[in-house]
């Protein structure tokens, strides 16, 4: 049975939502790791497109995880897919990155 919550939403929804919003303030304060970087060496050179990619994966693959997970009870089943969507994450990023696959 769920709860409703003073405003129609259910407590599952709006823990949903709170996550969501988790995931995306930490995919832009991952961010602010590359853009610190540029600050202090010219190492790191990223545009306006590696930002906006990068938060896309960031941003996707976490709001990814919290939808499924909500659909699974099982926590083996989550780190299942926590540790699928991970590795998806670091092969597009790693290709992005240096092209590794297919060359």
């Amino acid at each position: 049975m769920k709860t409703m919550t003073g405003n129609g939403k259910s407590k599952v929804q709006t823990a949903v939502t709170k996550n969501i919003i988790l995931v995306v303030l930490a995919a832009a304060f991952i961010l602010l790791v590359p853009l610190a970087a540029m600050q202090f060496t010219d190492e790191v050179a990223w545009d306006l497109f590696d930002f906006a990619i990068a938060g896309a994966l960031l941003a996707g693959t976490g709001v990814t995880y919290v939808m499924s997970a909500t659909k699974v009870s099982n926590p083996r089943y989550r780190a299942v897919i926590g540790v699928a969507l991970a590795v998806a994450l670091l092969l597009v990023w790693i290709e992005l990155a240096v092209g590794i696959i297919g060359t």
